[in-house]
């Protein structure tokens, strides 16, 4: 991720994966023929290796691991199973503005804020 990234202001979405994880790298094709379909939403690949920085001491267990967001406010985080489909699904039932789901980990709400201040001023 680079700091020269304009940072969205409405919806976006964070692939929090790894290079050494062969999954993520299949994942990354899917994820940007996604993002392709959502011209509305900003799409960003996070590694937690190069950007460890942000992630801090957050401890990913299951990759991939997305982040869905509008601006600062966290509507999704969790491991998704790396298809297509199941991200398209999720966005799709995200569309209901009052839809909320509470992250188990105080750590990615943090995250999630943290990108977002770091990148909205960008």
């Amino acid at each position: 991720m680079s700091d020269s990234l304009p940072f969205p202001a409405g919806r976006w979405a964070a692939c929090l994966c790894a290079d050494w994880c062969g999954t993520c790298r299949d994942y990354r094709a899917v994820f940007d023929q996604v993002a392709a379909q959502h011209p509305g939403m900003h799409f960003f690949w996070l590694d937690i290796e190069e950007d460890a920085e942000l992630v801090g001491e957050l401890d990913i267990e299951t990759f991939p691991t997305l982040l869905i967001a509008d601006g600062a406010v966290l509507r999704f985080a969790g491991p998704l199973l790396p298809h297509a489909g199941s991200l398209s699904r999720l966005l799709a039932s995200l569309e209901n503005e009052a839809l909320v789901v509470s992250p188990a980990d105080p750590a990615l709400t943090a995250l999630a804020q943290a990108l977002h201040r770091r990148f909205s001023s960008a």
